[in-house]
This record gives C-alpha cells, structure tokens and sequence, in this order.
C-alpha cells in the first residue's frame, strides 16, 4: 500500500545536524539541485562539491520528490539557512516539529544513533515517513523500541549508503565463481559508532542474514571486528580513526578464488539510497526487510558491548 497520496513532487523535509556529517548538503543538492558556485565556495564539507560538480545536470535530481522543508537542530556547525540558499530549499523552519501538516516524509539525517529515537517521536506519533541516516541505534534499549514501531505498522527505514554500492553489485548478485566464502574483509575510517555501520551494510548482502556472533579487540580508536557467519565465513571489520585511505576496501575470499573491491562513486550509492526511499513511499514495498536492519544494528551493538568487555565473544542473541 502507498505510504503517500498521489499528487504532483513528493514533499521531504531533511532534519537535523550532525559533527563531521555533510548530508542535509549532499541529500538536499540531490533532490533539488544546488547552487554550483555557493556550494563550491561556502560549503563546510569539501568533499561534496567535489563529487556532485563532476555530475551531469541530469544526473541531479530525483522524480517525482523535492525538499520543501528544513531544519538543522543539532551541533553540525551549519545552518538551516544556508543549507536552503545552496540547494534551493523554500522553507526554512525553527523547529522539527515544524514540518509537520506541511511535508509528505522526514529525512533524520544526523549519525549519532543514541539520538534517533528522540528525533524520530514526533514524527512517529504523527504517522509521517521516515528515513533515518545511518546508524539507525546505538543501543539494545532503542532497537527495541523501533522494533515495536515497524512492527505497529510504521514507515520506518534506515541504511547506510553502502548497500548501494555499484562496485559491490555483482557480489550481490552471485559470488559462485569465488566458491564458498570462507574469509571476507572490509575497512572503514572513523569511529565504529558512528561509521561501523558503512563497512557492515557493505558486505551484509553479499553474506545475506545470518550473523552468530561479533568480537571486537580493538580500542576506541582501532576496531578490529570478528564476525561469525552461520554459512562457516569468517568475517573481519576494521574502523581505524586516521585510516581514510581504507574507506570501503572489500575483499572476498573463497574456496574457488578471491577478489578485491572498493567502492568510490558517492554519488551513485547516495542517490541510489534515496530512491530506494522514495520508491518505498509510492508503493510501500521495502527494497530490503527491516529485519535486515534489525541484524545490523546488533552486529554494531556487539561490537560496542565486546569492546567495552575486553573482547569478549558477544552473541547476537544476547542482543
């Protein structure tokens, strides 16, 4: 069933703000195009006009869906107002809550987990749409409590950008010339909290649902992953601080071969994403289950829960 009406552009509104986190820059310019000369000069995240400028003016832009609304509560270091003057977006509004009555669907677009079920309340309790930026949880507490919404019949959905992408795709599809999968890597820059989740949601649908356990012997700064699969892979993820020369480094080990594989087009995977969302909206089919959801987010719990226990194997059943 539709989870909008029919009518002319599906209206968003792009919420919040995040440190370190450029989305409402980067999702709003996809959706509505963007001012190249202001973005370029002024944006506080330089990383993004350098991928979107090397787009084809019709590459931008999603059918049938605009950003209408935005508000950038939070600690980004960014304002509404200039996140609306870069990416055409009409409605500059003071609260969250604002956007209510006025908008179609939400986009969260903050990646502190521990905060999403605060930002998402209102939103729920209103029957809107929403899409939350990834990671959707931190916590076993919260992951209860979304669990319960979508099974109450919420629109409810969260991803990271790298089930998208395109260089990932053919895995996805098949990995039978590899043989069996016996051993799969995959790296990530950052703090596994808040990044965890890009290198997780990279390889998991190349492995499909049935993780058993994580075990986690890094430190804060240095996470080093072991995952058990019931399939018999063993799987390593590593999110190191400094290490942005490792972001999305995938290998794939088998008993027929290997390969190794790293994703580099953004934009692809992020306006993938977005579709995958607006898609949602018109026909209320999700592109993947919440259950998916419901598995990574106690992948990235244990993760924490093992740290913060000496390395202890944490099952995901504890979760």
């Amino acid at each position: 069933m539709k989870l909008v009406k029919d009518s002319n552009d599906i209206r968003i509104a792009l919420l919040g703000s995040s440190p370190g986190n450029g989305h409402p820059y980067s999702w709003s310019a996809i959706f509505n195009g963007y001012n190249r000369d202001l973005l370029t000069r002024e944006c506080p995240f330089a990383g993004i006009p350098q991928y979107l400028n090397k787009q084809p003016a019709d590459a931008l832009g999603i059918r049938g869906a605009k950003v209408t609304h935005i508000c950038c509560i939070g600690n980004g270091g960014f304002t509404a107002e200039h996140v609306a003057k870069c990416s055409h977006i009409p409605h500059v509004v003071a609260e969250p809550a604002d956007v209510i009555g006025q908008v179609d669907a939400v986009i969260i677009a903050t990646d502190i987990g521990g905060e999403h079920v605060q930002r998402a309340q209102p939103f729920v309790d209103a029957g809107l749409p929403i899409f939350i930026d990834k990671p959707l949880v931190d916590n076993a507490a919260d992951l209860k409590i979304f669990q319960n919404w979508v099974a109450g019949g919420k629109a409810i959905m969260s991803s990271s950008s790298m089930r998208y992408s395109k260089e990932y795709l053919p895995y996805r599809i098949s990995t039978r010339e590899l043989g069996d999968l016996r051993y799969v890597s995959i790296t990530t820059p950052k703090k596994w909290e808040s990044y965890g989740i890009h290198a997780l949601e990279g390889m998991y649908p190349i492995l499909g649902p049935g993780f058993l356990s994580a075990r986690n012997t890094g430190t804060p700064d240095r996470n080093l992953v072991h995952l058990k699969h019931r399939s018999g892979a063993d799987v390593m993820v590593v999110a190191n601080s400094d290490m942005y020369g490792g972001f999305g480094c995938l290998q794939l080990i088998g008993t027929a071969g290997h390969v190794n594989v790293t994703t580099s087009d953004t934009f692809f995977s992020f306006k993938a994403q977005l579709e995958a969302f607006i898609s949602y909206l018109r026909t209320g089919e999700r592109p993947f289950p919440f259950a998916e959801t419901v598995e990574l987010m106690q992948l990235l719990i244990a993760g924490l829960r093992s740290r913060e226990q000496d390395g202890r194997e944490v099952a995901l059943s504890e979760i």
